[in-house]
């Protein structure tokens, strides 16, 4: 019982929570690979094709979670940004920071997976739909 006892706000720290990171990095990184070739196995070759759209539908299991992970990795910056700015904790400042790479690579992977399916479907690369700018300006915003 006493090892369930762990002190977590000792990892508020940068310095510990940097071992703690550095020490599980690897098993996520290795889970990340296996569970997405897992994803694009069945989402590009097993799952069926739509009767009227054909193979172009298939591209939505990739192009659907990458905007949701995109708004959602966006939503969780803003909350660690916030909780930086008012209780000056530099660990969440730094979470915010770091989380912003990944945030760009899901909205360009969103942007470019929606044009592809865009193209057989509308006839067009782009339409200027609201939810396709909002994502453009989210991508804007995290790289400036």
């Amino acid at each position: 019982m006493s090892s369930l006892n762990l002190n977590w706000f000792k990892y508020a720290a940068p310095q510990r929570f940097y071992g703690l990171a550095g020490s599980l990095i690897p098993w996520f990184v290795v889970s990340g690979v296996i569970l997405t070739i897992i994803g694009l196995v069945i989402g590009l070759g097993i799952a069926p094709t739509d009767h009227q759209q054909g193979d172009s539908y298939r591209i939505i299991f990739i192009h659907v979670p990458a905007a949701w992970m995109s708004m959602l990795i966006y939503l969780v910056m803003a909350f660690w940004a916030a909780i930086g700015l008012i209780f000056n904790a530099r660990l969440a400042s730094m979470l915010a920071l770091s989380l912003a790479p990944t945030g760009a690579i899901m909205t360009f992977i969103a942007l470019w997976t929606g044009a592809v399916w865009g193209k057989p479907t509308w006839g067009t690369w782009w339409v200027w739909d609201a939810r396709l700018t909002s994502e453009l300006v989210l991508l804007f915003g995290v790289e400036t």
